[in-house]
């Protein structure tokens, strides 16, 4: 099994049970997510074309595939997601590669960050501008 592939378990079991139900016989059971009708593995170069095919359907930016592992890094942080159970979906083996490299910065999150201390340091939800900082310092 290639270093991309991953096993699945839990909630994503059941997407094939339709292809492995008409199948019987011919349906290979190994787990994958990702499969073809009968249950084999994607091979990486479907995989993009199949997406690429997707992305013309639909009117959508056409992206590399790879791109959907930055952005389901940073969906996941932006969702509250603890950064060490975002290393193990991402599969990364250390958690260093998911913040540095995989999760990517997000404006409104580092506002509503900085909004959060200023209402810890009494300034209410609004952040004071430059200007008014500055003032106050010379008072």
């Amino acid at each position: 099994m290639g270093a991309g592939v991953r096993r699945a378990s839990g909630p994503y079991r059941f997407d094939a049970a339709a292809d492995r139900q008409e199948l019987s016989r011919a349906w290979q059971d190994n787990g994958l997510i990702f499969t073809t009708k009968t249950g084999r593995p994607v091979e990486p170069r479907n995989l993009v074309r199949s997406f690429h095919r997707i992305c013309d359907t639909y009117k959508l930016r056409d992206i590399k595939v790879h791109y959907l592992r930055h952005t389901t890094a940073t969906l996941l942080k932006n969702l509250g997601v603890p950064a060490r159970d975002a290393q193990i979906i991402l599969g990364h083996p250390r958690l260093a590669v998911t913040l540095e490299i995989y999760t990517h910065e997000d404006r409104q999150a580092q506002r509503q960050a900085l909004g959060r201390i200023s209402e810890a340091l009494g300034h209410g939800s609004e952040l004071p501008t430059g200007d008014t900082a500055d003032r106050d310092d010379r008072e």
